[in-house]
């Protein structure tokens, strides 16, 4: 079990970083080069949305909605692009970063924590 887990993450680290390939590709449908695009981005991003130290949250984008985000990604790229781009991620091997994921993430938190401070903290009656 152990061992179909770990080729289950090898083969999602690939996909991530074929789905990367596609949404740079031109042949790839622009509906698909968007998603692929932003989920590669985000997935690549050194910075997760919600940060794993929030109980059961912190998890739940690593454990559920970034292998669901993948899944779709890759259905909405065309399957003998994606047999090339998943080749072409082995060959290479080295992942990406995503600097527009991180900045994208940056630019979330840096707009939801202060409407949470002021939701909380400035918005409460004394």
């Amino acid at each position: 079990m152990i061992g179909k887990l770990k080729t289950w993450a090898r083969n999602l680290k690939r996909d991530v970083f074929a789905l990367w390939i596609a949404a740079h590709d031109p042949r790839v449908p622009w509906h698909a080069k968007v998603v692929a695009g932003c989920v590669a981005a985000y997935a690549l991003s050194p910075i997760d949305l919600m940060p794993d130290f929030i109980p059961i949250f912190g998890y739940l984008d690593d454990i559920i909605i970034v292998p669901l985000s993948i899944f779709l990604a890759v259905k909405l790229v065309p399957a003998d692009f994606m047999a090339e781009f998943r080749a072409e991620a082995l060959r290479k091997g080295k992942k990406p970063v995503s600097r527009p994921g991180l900045a994208f993430i940056v630019l979330i938190w840096l707009v939801v924590v202060p409407w949470l401070v002021w939701i909380f903290w400035l918005n409460r009656k004394p």
